[in-house]
């Protein structure tokens, strides 16, 4: 398939030679968004898992989370080389010593080639960045932080619970230890304009972010966003129009950030809506197909 971005696959084989694979954990925490100290239902859009619907049970010691990860990949991988990815929750919400014990867990063996961190920009302390320093001189360190938007009004129907400065602040200090960044943006949120979300790219353009995930927005069983959709209903796009927003976002993107993901996966027995992006393959065909089709490549419109 002709490379019209700079894709996760393409970049990890640059710097490892192989395909690598990425291994969702569970460090069995929580968020401040929900055990009360900034609020206690978490973000509107989050389900039970915590954005970590497929990783691993957290009562498993790290170990056997990893060995269950290979196993679930076996039909399918084709490469010996592994990313530990702690993904649900706020994976830097703990005290220092159970995530020094669980981080350096997960990166001890020798397959695991990386760790990857989700968490939020304002858990940060630094405590927790003199940790990701020590273990990024052990082996890469990517951190993920949830952005989402920059706009405040949508951050706080979100109930994301932290100012945009917070997230600017979190990219410098990662970025001074040595931490690779990658953002995530939810593309879809009510009331935001495709070029709101294009001045959105043009932001994080200005910053040394080093990859990023633009997910659709979906909608799942049991959240407050359900609730809120079923009561004041709002449009989502078709799959044609979020391809071809897809298309804006990575021909206005710079081109040396790696783009991680170009749509989500929300559990098939939880979607609400729209209930298209349930179906992976055909969405991503779909995509590269328009791309091919208009000519897309990324950063095309990009003007430092």
């Amino acid at each position: 398939m002709e490379q019209r971005y700079y894709t996760l696959n393409q970049y990890l084989k640059e710097q490892f030679h192989e395909k690598v694979y990425k291994l969702s954990l569970s460090g069995g925490m929580t968020c401040p968004n929900r055990d009360g100290t900034l609020g206690n239902r978490g973000c509107i859009f989050c389900s039970e898992g915590g954005s970590g619907d497929f990783a691993s049970s957290a009562t498993l010691p790290i170990k056997e989370q990893i060995e269950e990860g290979k196993l679930r990949l076996k039909n399918k991988k084709t490469g010996q080389k592994f990313i530990a990815y702690f993904q649900a929750f706020t994976n830097t919400y703990a005290p220092i010593s159970w995530l020094k014990k669980i981080f350096y867990e997960a990166i001890e063996p020798e397959e695991i080639v990386a760790l990857s961190i989700g968490t939020r920009p304002d858990c940060l302390s630094d405590e927790v960045l003199a940790l990701l320093k020590e273990l990024n001189q052990q082996k890469p360190v990517f951190v993920e932080l949830g952005l989402q938007t920059i706009y405040e009004q949508s951050a706080k129907f979100i109930r994301r619970g932290y100012p945009l400065s917070c997230f600017h602040d979190a990219v410098y200090r990662l970025k001074n230890i040595g931490c690779n960044v990658v953002v995530h943006m939810i593309l879809g949120l009510p009331n935001e304009t495709n070029e709101m979300i294009l001045e959105e790219i043009r932001y994080l353009n200005k910053l040394p972010i080093d990859g990023i995930k633009l997910h659709l927005l979906h909608i799942l069983k049991n959240t407050d966003l359900a609730t809120y959709y079923e009561r004041h209903p709002f449009p989502t796009y078709s799959l044609e129009e979020y391809a071809d927003l897809i298309i804006d976002c990575i021909n206005e993107l710079r081109p040396d950030i790696v783009v991680h993901r170009i749509t989500g996966d929300g559990p098939k027995n939880l979607l609400i809506a729209p209930l298209w992006s349930g179906n992976k393959k055909v969405v991503l065909n779909t995509m590269h197909h328009r791309m091919k089709e208009q000519n897309c490549i990324q950063g095309k419109n990009y003007k430092e």
